[in-house]
């Protein structure tokens, strides 16, 4: 029987530099999108795919993470004696929707090392990570998405996207075989070797591994056997390979939009659309942006 993904980790750890000012006294997970942190679209979608125990990885100055996820009892107390009923259930549906735990990564030393520092946590079985620099909007979670491949072949699964051109050596790309299933032969492939941030002429594909990953317990094994990549960090991309040698590993190209909101540009665009598709602002929003002269 396939043991089922009972959590989630959320490498929070790293320092933002690429919104500095913004995140010299707030963690970037923090900042919002619309009207919501980055890192709450990535823990909802975790709860919309079943997943409720979530393992945040943070770093020195991330408490402001603890504390949103946490209750206020202060804020609580305000709102309700003010009748502001509606505030209220947006509040305690923050602190009620999971269970959480922390672990702190007291270096930066790269995802693979972030991963690590959850395996107590985690113990022996599979888990999901989760980058919340990567929003996706899609009709099926993205990490519901990964979670049917790998219920159904037993097997780590890492979420992929075609990616044109030089910005491929952005990215870990895959070489990788298209494996038929449910009548598509174009979206789950099985994967054959992994190159991080290669140039562009020599990519194996135009597939790279974006944020989302559905892992079995040996990966931990894996991270710990491997040495130091580039920037003398533990690279997850370099555990995966390791991991390859003795387990098969999947790769599904999902449904869904994805926006590299931990770069200012892809930010602004998430930013601008998830606020188009909002019932209460889109509208509005919309008018206003025609009326802008560009």
């Amino acid at each position: 029987m396939i043991p089922k993904v009972r959590k989630a980790v959320f490498p929070a750890a790293g320092l933002g530099t690429r919104f500095l000012p913004a995140t010299k006294a707030q963690p970037k997970e923090m900042l919002p999108l619309v009207d919501k942190p980055l890192i709450q679209y990535g823990v909802e979608e975790c709860i919309h795919s079943g997943i409720q125990n979530i393992i945040i990885v943070t770093g020195r100055g991330k408490s402001s993470i603890e504390d949103h996820f946490d209750v206020s009892f202060e804020l609580e107390h305000t709102l309700e004696s003010k009748g502001k009923k509606d505030l209220l259930a947006i509040v305690r549906s923050v602190s009620d929707m999971i269970n959480v735990a922390y672990v702190r990564q007291k270096e930066a030393l790269g995802l693979g090392h972030a991963v690590l520092r959850a395996k107590e946590l985690v113990g022996p079985e599979p888990f999901a990570a989760v980058l919340s620099d990567d929003v996706i909007h899609s009709e099926v979670p993205a990490i519901r998405q990964l979670l049917d491949i790998y219920e159904y072949y037993g097997a780590s699964v890492v979420a992929l996207m075609e990616v044109e051109g030089d910005a491929i050596s952005s990215y870990g790309a895959v070489d990788a075989e298209p494996v038929a299933h449910n009548g598509t032969n174009n979206r789950l492939y099985r994967i054959r070797n992994m190159v991080e941030k290669p140039k562009a002429s020599e990519a194996p594909s135009n597939l790279a591994i974006i944020g989302r990953y559905v892992l079995t317990p040996e990966i931990f094994h894996s991270i710990e056997s491997i040495e130091p990549g580039s920037g003398g960090e533990l690279q997850l991309t370099d555990a995966l390979k390791h991991l390859l040698r003795s387990r098969p590993i999947y790769g599904f190209r999902f449904e869904g939009k994805r926006y590299d909101a931990g770069d200012k540009l892809g930010f602004l665009k998430a930013t601008v659309e998830f606020a188009l598709q909002r019932f209460d602002l889109g509208n509005e929003f919309r008018e206003y942006l025609k009326g802008l002269k560009l």
